[in-house]
């Protein structure tokens, strides 16, 4: 079966509301990832309404607790969110699995490091690069140069302004994932969690050896 992976692009390219029960603010709603590294608190787009709706409802459901962040890899991401991965032994192929639905594509935010993003299966079997259900990268990612984005600009046609520019050069990103994945969300507090979970050693296979569980609440 066909994982939900990126990488084939990483390896050929270098106010409160008490209605809801939630919290949210102008910047958008809020949830914390807890790990045994740390927590991440992440913030949800609201320019990516049907990505941030269905985020929402399973991690209520508790969909995510236990999961495990499958594929580490550093100076990359982390990915996790795929049901199968809960208690999962050693060994075991992991990065198939999902709640049995696909999200429409709502591309258009930037791979900055703390990008909040979904997986999907690749072009060839999915040309409308719908989003995986469940299974999400948070990207760790390098600093990028002025002239490694002019690149992009000319193989992707995206167009970077000066902010973009100085933010990939000094927090980092992976802009070679622009205008092909669903960035729904970022991160606003816990970067240095990303660091220490993408530093873990990991299988051939990019599994962390110790695994690294997830357990997510809404704010």
């Amino acid at each position: 079966m066909t994982k939900y992976l990126f990488l084939i692009a990483f390896c050929f390219v270098f106010t409160f509301s008490c209605k809801d029960g939630g919290k949210s603010s102008a910047k958008g709603t809020l949830a914390v990832i807890e790990t045994s590294h740390g927590n991440i608190k992440i913030r949800l787009y609201d320019s990516t309404p049907k990505h941030k709706e269905n985020f929402i409802k399973l991690v209520k459901s508790g969909f995510y607790d236990g999961l495990l962040f499958h594929r580490v890899i550093s100076g990359f991401m982390m990915q996790g969110g795929d049901p199968v991965s809960k208690d999962a032994p050693p060994g075991i192929m992991l990065g198939n699995g999902g709640p049995g639905y696909t999200i429409p594509a709502e591309i258009g935010a930037k791979h900055f490091k703390g990008a909040l993003a979904a997986a999907r299966l690749g072009d060839s079997a999915n040309p409308k690069r719908e989003s995986s259900g469940s299974q999400f990268y948070i990207v760790q990612g390098k600093p990028v140069s002025s002239d490694e984005l002019i690149m992009m600009t000319r193989s992707k046609n995206i167009a970077y302004t000066e902010e973009d520019k100085k933010k990939y050069a000094t927090l980092g990103g992976a802009p070679f994932l622009d205008g092909e994945y669903t960035v729904f969300g970022e991160v606003v507090e816990g970067l240095n969690v990303v660091d220490a979970i993408c530093s873990q050693p990991c299988e051939p296979n990019s599994r962390p050896v110790t695994d690294v569980k997830m357990k997510i609440r809404m704010l």
